[in-house]
């Protein structure tokens, strides 16, 4: 009886363990059946896909900016030297060859370690394991017991999804190096700036050692430790016969050598600012992401003509706050009203504007001189440089392509683009004579103005080449008013590109209308293009991450003028620069290439331009302060404060990149002419002479009744 017993209660028992195991298996089952429910699908582990770099190329091929949310950069394993491969082997996980994803060995130690230290002291996370948790953000980063679960079973399934190459490749790409770099190609450019393939033993190590904890460890904060780590490397390297003594020997006694210290900030910031926001509307269109898809944006910007722009624009910029500066501190009215609002004493904002204290960013929009540069190439319009601003304050803002300024003197060659296209000769004479303008008030209405010329002159009667050489305010202005209405002047400019609100009214000579700089220069440009017009554009072609080209694009063209108009005003803002208000060009700065531009100063000195163009660069300068209230100061003219920038900028541009001295063409219908020096009329035998240029059919048939017999 007793002997039934026992054996009924064995058996009972067995039934309860196995009940019990039978209950624990669903249990860990269902447990990993729900866990598996957030991890990776299949498709997502065959489908590798990590976020990388998109950069940005100029023309010259070099890279100007990359976008990112991570910076990472793809390459494959055989790009990677065998040293680093070792390297993390040998540190991260020695066994990594011929475990399949999870290391049981690695498992039971960490197990007792922990439970004999009462804590987490060890982990047992294998490369797989680490790839499993870096690639997808449902496993997580908690040190949990569902996390390490999830993070094995992702890791076996990526095992049997990979070869082992593939998943170090993988690894290599995807780990986190600091200071925002996440694989070793772009670790590699941040500590060492080149290629991941060029890394010597010592900077494999180094890299490598950042692993565990990147920030600890960063070699730019604490060099110290990055050394001690990365010797720690070499040694476990050494240890498992991947290095040999002597190497061993030699790179654990090598310093510490060329870690970059700053990262890249890029070139050309207010063009590579214009570009990313092309690319945001392009995003939708082409169904990329630019900030994840690793894109090559290939730009028409050339950085050697831009370091040249900034180099030009960085001199007048420093010249024209110095004699601002000076004009401030000899005016203490003035000084005192800019006022800096009472906010700080007088002697300290001396101090800020002669740069021996920080200048505090409130008062930077009313002391700063500011600027904007384009450059383009007048046969396409592309962006060939682009300064938004003072290149030693970058900010968000960019004046040539967003700030709306009066362009003074610069607008003039739209009038007489619409006389020489309605058919006025050159020769045209209108009185340099005072003149009254109405216009509008600031609290509506109208009220008289009385506009002068710059060098307060006055004269009789005066050619459109005398009149525009000289840049003579009240002849433009009778231009508009006897001989070219308003509206066709707005008309011309608008056709030309001007997108800005043009008014049609009297002072539309004069330049009163604001305009941006990007789009002036691409107006002046259709001069030196034989009249075809071309919109400005900064991007030639988009690929994708593995070279496919996405979309390509080509300059949108259309003629707006004659060729022999076009030719016409290309000859008269020739006389500009040879020998008008844009002659220092010449005989100070020594461009001397066959060029044609216009000066441009606003009332007030607000505001300073200079626009012109060779055969092959159009480039406009603006200068002034962010507020239009401030004044550059008197004197504070195109010429001084605008045409230097332009002229160092054109003069180097030619003569390192060896353009020729090209003339512009004369079309066939364009003939010079012998006319009345005096009347300017069909000369007689007793007149004296000189040449002009006509367009056929415009030349003078009426003869000179001064100089008769």
């Amino acid at each position: 009886m007793a002997k039934q017993s026992n054996e009924e209660l064995w058996a009972r028992s067995v039934i309860r363990s196995f009940w019990i195991a039978l209950t624990g298996t669903i249990g860990v089952i269902i447990y990993i059946v729900v866990l598996a429910q957030d991890l990776p699908s299949i498709e997502q582990l065959e489908n590798f896909d990590p976020d990388l770099v998109t950069r940005i190329y100029s023309a010259d091929g070099k890279i100007i900016h990359e976008l990112f949310l991570e910076k990472r950069v793809f390459v494959e394993l055989d790009g990677i030297p065998l040293h680093l491969q070792h390297a993390v082997i040998a540190s991260e996980d020695r066994r990594f060859r011929n475990h399949w994803g999870i290391s049981l060995r690695s498992v039971a130690r960490a197990i007792i370690t922990n439970i004999l230290a009462l804590s987490y002291r060890q982990g047992f996370s294998t490369l797989t394991q680490q790839l499993a948790r870096n690639l997808y953000d449902t496993i997580g980063f908690k040190k949990t017991v569902t996390r390490k679960i999830k993070e094995m079973i992702t890791a076996i399934q990526i095992e049997k999804t990979y070869t082992k190459d593939e998943v170090l490749e993988m690894y290599l790409n995807s780990v986190h190096f600091g200071h925002g770099t996440y694989g070793v190609q772009a670790a590699a450019k941040r500590f060492f700036a080149k290629d991941s393939e060029d890394l010597s033993i010592d900077e494999c190590a180094l890299l490598v050692g950042l692993l565990p904890a990147p920030a600890r460890y960063s070699p730019i904060r604490y060099p110290d430790k990055a050394f001690v780590r990365r010797n720690t490397v070499l040694r476990l390297m050494h240890d498992q016969k991947y290095i040999t003594d002597a190497v061993y020997v030699e790179a654990r006694s090598t310093d510490l050598q060329n870690i970059q210290k700053d990262q890249f900030k890029g070139v050309a910031p207010y063009f590579t600012e214009y570009i990313r926001r092309v690319l945001e509307i392009e995003d939708e269109r082409l169904g990329v992401n630019i900030y994840r898809d690793g894109l090559k944006i290939f730009t028409t910007l050339d950085s050697r003509l831009q370091r040249y722009a900034e180099d030009a624009v960085m001199q007048s910029i420093l010249d024209n706050q110095k004699r601002l500066n000076k004009r401030l501190f000899n005016d203490n009215e003035e000084f005192e009203n800019l006022a800096y609002l009472g906010i700080f004493n007088e002697d300290t904002v001396r101090m800020m504007m002669e740069g021996e204290l920080p200048l505090y960013e409130e008062l930077r929009d009313k002391l700063l001189v500011q600027c904007a540069f384009v450059a383009l190439d007048p046969n396409t319009g592309a962006i060939l440089a682009m300064v938004g601003g003072r290149p030693d304050y970058v900010d968000q803002f960019n004046r040539a392509t967003q700030a709306k300024r009066q362009p003074g003197s610069v607008f003039k060659p739209f009038v007489y683009t619409t006389a020489i296209d309605n058919g006025v000769p050159v020769s045209k004479q209108l009185l340099n004579q005072p003149v009254v303008l109405k216009v509008p008030k600031p609290e509506g209405g109208w009220e008289n103005w009385n506009p002068r010329n710059y060098d307060e002159s006055t004269g009789g009667l005066t050619t459109i080449r005398e009149g525009l050489r000289r840049s003579l305010n009240l002849v433009s202005v009778r231009m508009v008013q006897e001989v070219v209405p308003a509206r066709e002047v707005a008309s011309t400019a608008k056709n030309m590109g001007i997108s800005t609100n043009i008014r049609a009214v009297d002072a539309i000579a004069l330049g009163t209308s604001e305009v941006y700089l990007i789009e002036m220069v691409a107006a002046y440009a259709v001069f030196s293009n034989r009249g075809v017009y071309s919109e400005p554009y900064g991007i030639t072609k988009i690929e994708d991450r593995h070279g496919n080209i996405l979309v390509e694009y080509y300059p949108k063209q259309e003629e707006i003028l004659s060729e022999e108009t076009a030719f016409m005003m290309t000859n008269l803002m020739q006389t500009v620069i040879d020998r008008g208000t844009g002659g220092s060009v010449r005989w100070k700065y020594n461009f001397y290439h066959p060029a044609a531009g216009k000066t441009g100063t606003t009332q007030g000195w607000t505001d300073a331009w200079f626009v012109g163009f060779s055969a092959q660069i159009a480039a406009g300068a603006w200068f002034g302060i962010d507020d239009p209230q401030v004044s550059l100061g008197k004197g504070a003219d195109g010429t001084r404060a605008a045409l230097p920038a332009w002229a160092r900028f054109m003069k180097i541009a030619h003569d390192s990149l060896y353009y020729s001295k090209e003339e512009f063409q004369q079309p066939e219908k364009v003939q010079p002419f012998s006319i009345c020096q005096v009347s300017k009329e069909k000369p007689t035998s007793l007149c004296p002479l000189e040449k002009e240029l006509f367009i056929q059919g415009t030349e003078p048939a009426r003869l000179c009744k001064i100089h008769r017999r």
